[in-house]
């Protein structure tokens, strides 16, 4: 598992150390174990790119593809959470990743808060996402659990954990509050990397 590029107490105030201590060696660990214990009786599965196991949920092993959706999805989730995090946050994206925004939700502004609404509302535990369509398009989803938008073919650009355990140990209920505190951390330069990345 890929460790984190900053310390527990980084993210403070905006994201506590426990909680990110927490979240990152008991929550994200175990999704990482229990997808390598799913996996162990499937080698060449084993070797194979958790985007692309995540992509090709209908063609794998039907024992396996519940636990490669919900740790794979955990797993993997979690580690595009814990990447477009920083300590270092700039207060905006620039340059191609600014225009796609602007493009498609009039501002920067209009888009933080469609985003904001979207989480605010999701219903029980999940992710809310910024994602790019096949054919370019940026749109903001929400996935239930650990579902993954790299299932339904597309590429996460921007992913919210709004699970209570993101932050229920600093906001308890309050989920509003630590996405409007979230923003303040959003590392938008790895965002602006993933809009020209592949999707696999």
């Amino acid at each position: 598992m890929v460790g984190l590029k900053y310390d527990f107490a980084a993210l403070e105030p905006y994201i506590d150390t426990a909680t990110v201590q927490t979240h990152y060696t008991k929550h994200h660990t175990t999704y990482c174990t229990n997808l390598n214990k799913a996996l162990e009786k499937y080698p060449m599965l084993q070797t194979s790119d958790i985007k692309t196991l995540l992509a090709s949920l209908p063609t794998l092993p039907q024992e396996v593809v519940q636990a490669v959706t919900n740790n794979g999805g955990g797993y993997y989730n979690h580690t595009l959470y814990w990447e477009n995090l920083t300590p270092q946050a700039k207060p905006a994206p620039a340059g191609l990743l600014l225009d796609a925004i602007t493009s498609a939700f009039v501002s920067l502004p209009d888009f933080q808060k469609l985003f904001t609404d979207s989480a605010t509302k999701l219903f029980g535990s999940g992710w809310t996402w910024l994602v790019q369509t096949k054919a370019g398009e940026l749109k903001i989803v929400n996935t239930a659990n650990q579902d993954c938008p790299v299932s339904n073919g597309l590429k996460p650009l921007l992913a919210l954990d709004v699970w209570e355990h993101a932050y229920y140990l600093k906001y308890q209920n309050r989920r509003a509050e630590y996405i409007d505190n979230w923003w303040h951390v959003v590392d938008w330069d790895v965002v602006s990397t993933r809009l020209n990345s592949p999707l696999l």
